[in-house]
């Protein structure tokens, strides 16, 4: 019988947790795959260890616990641990849908020669974000502070050129956990900080290495919308971290272009008086000063 471990990570945020958690235990893993929780607290200082050792559900749950802070710590440390063949990841701020570890199974049957598999993370909107969250416009918010990732609705294959998966709806034949190795700890987010991209470079090396990664549509799973990420504040500060992560891991060096392009949003957003525009270039401009900043530290 085939075996799946969904791995989550989770650091102080107990009621996202337990939302996470009860969202497992509504699926339907099919007939003939044995399916468990595995759970690692990373740096945990709230009431998640305690919550968790009282906690009884559908799934077998077990838990460890990563004093170091850091989500690649708490990944590198759990994935030596799973002799499970599958891993399928969950972050804590996530609800997945009542066919998610179905699909997750399915799909491995459908396609043994896929070594990972991803699928989509649709934003969890409860009517109280702000109108510019669905602006499809010109000036439109790119990236969202709530992750988004959606390649349609027909299983394929994704090669290295197209959109990589980040690691929030991922699953993997564990194998290949080892051949591709850590998630970089330069990379990842400590804490609830705006770092991130551990996981899209870690996806990128196993594709290097030859693994081959399949789309599954029906892996569904909705991010939390935090009304505190909802303010221009919040997502000027992502876009420069994620533009500053992505330069990283392209390689990409220091070049006259990023001052220019900088110093276009920076006058666009000066000579504008609407406020959607203005969000929309202050954005841009983090984006292309966080590219520089990432561009500089390749050098």
């Amino acid at each position: 019988m085939p075996t799946l471990t969904v791995l989550i990570c989770t650091h102080n945020r107990r009621p996202l947790l337990e939302k996470a958690l009860a969202s497992l235990d509504r699926t339907r893993p099919p007939a003939g795959w044995a399916v468990r929780i595995h759970v690692m607290a990373n740096a945990c200082s709230d009431d998640t260890l305690d919550w968790l050792a009282r906690r009884s559900g559908r799934l077998p749950l077990s838990v460890d616990h990563e004093p170091r802070p850091g989500k690649s710590n708490a990944l590198n440390r759990a994935l030596p641990t799973v002799s499970d063949d599958c891993i399928a990841f969950v972050d804590d701020d996530h609800r997945v849908d009542e066919g998610y570890i179905d699909a997750v199974c399915r799909a491995f049957d459908a396609r043994p020669d896929a070594d990972l598999l991803c699928g989509r993370i649709l934003p969890d909107w409860d009517g109280s974000e702000p109108a510019w969250a669905h602006d499809t416009g010109p000036f439109r918010i790119y990236p969202l502070p709530v992750p988004r990732f959606d390649l349609g609705d027909t299983m394929t294959e994704v090669s290295p050129d197209r959109a990589i998966p980040g690691g929030g709806n991922l699953a993997i034949r564990t194998p290949w956990c080892a051949r591709i190795g850590d998630f970089s700890t330069e990379l990842g987010p400590q804490g609830h900080n705006l770092g991130g991209a551990e996981d899209i470079e870690w996806v990128k090396r196993g594709l290097a290495q030859g693994a081959r990664l399949v789309y599954a549509p029906d892996m569904i799973q909705y991010h939390y919308v935090d009304g505190a990420r909802m303010t221009t504040g919040y997502v000027v500060r992502k876009a420069f971290m994620r533009s500053s992560s992505v330069a990283r891991i392209e390689g990409i060096r220091p070049a006259a272009y990023m001052l220019r392009k900088a110093a276009g949003y920076l006058g666009s957003a000066a000579l504008s008086l609407a406020g959607h525009r203005r969000r929309h270039y202050l954005v841009r401009l983090a984006a292309a000063l966080g590219e520089l900043h990432g561009a500089l530290k390749n050098r």
